[in-house]
């Protein structure tokens, strides 16, 4: 255990407090950061805006757009 002379408990746990609190929302912009980079959101919305012949043309149908939007993920 370390020893901190001179040093005020009552001082250092909102210091503690507020170090933590600046670490956890960086690490949780990062997380987010990271979430919005791996969605497909975009990608489906594209694909279900076009015509049922153009996704005919793509090879799938209405229904299977997430399947396709997910396919390397999905095993089916």
């Amino acid at each position: 255990m370390a020893y901190f002379p001179n040093l005020n408990t009552e001082e250092l746990t909102p210091r503690l407090r507020a170090q933590a609190d600046r670490f956890f929302a960086t690490l949780g912009q990062g997380f987010n950061s990271y979430i919005e980079r791996r969605s497909r959101r975009a990608q489906i919305e594209y694909l279900d805006s076009l015509s049922d012949a153009e996704l005919a043309k793509r090879g799938i149908t209405r229904d299977q757009i997430v399947q396709h939007v997910f396919r390397d993920l999905m095993f089916c």
